[in-house]
């Protein structure tokens, strides 16, 4: 499967990716990953990761994170840089609808951190913010997962 139709996206002319506005959570976040450099890219995967159970990590994203079963369920884990360089867009998205699904403040908490850093607002342009913006006026609605 080819990573551009995994997450569906529009690219305007000037080259910067656009979503609608009711993307949900998963898209967005597997396209910002897409967008950021190893170090930030190992930082998001280790913190989707913590969560994660040992028989999970065998099977999402067709088993791209098996090799961290011996760490499932540590509060944290360690991501290579070579890993963070071979995760594909379309595996985060299955991660990060498993732990939508699963614990879905670790998605709010992610949307935070990326919010906060404004070298990855820079990186990745108004997605994480709209989408922390649109988290946050729906509290209601945030241990919801919704529909991808």
């Amino acid at each position: 499967m080819n990573d551009r139709n995994a997450v569906s996206s529009s690219e305007p002319a000037d080259g910067r990716h656009s979503l609608p506005d009711a993307a949900p959570p998963s898209a967005v976040i597997a396209q910002v990953f897409g967008r950021l450099n190893l170090r930030q890219r190992a930082g998001v995967l280790g913190q989707l990761l913590a969560p994660v159970g040992p028989l999970a990590l065998a099977v999402i994203g067709g088993g791209a994170f098996a090799k961290h079963v011996a760490q499932a369920r540590w509060t944290e884990i360690q991501v290579s840089l070579e890993d963070a360089a071979t995760a594909t867009t379309s595996q985060v998205h299955d991660l990060v609808r498993y732990v939508q699904q699963s614990n879905p403040e670790i998605i709010s908490q992610l949307l935070n951190t990326l919010a906060a850093d404004p070298t990855m607002i820079a990186a990745v342009g108004a997605s994480i913010a709209a989408l922390t913006i649109r988290q946050r006026s729906h509290p209601g609605r945030k241990n919801q997962a919704p529909a991808d």
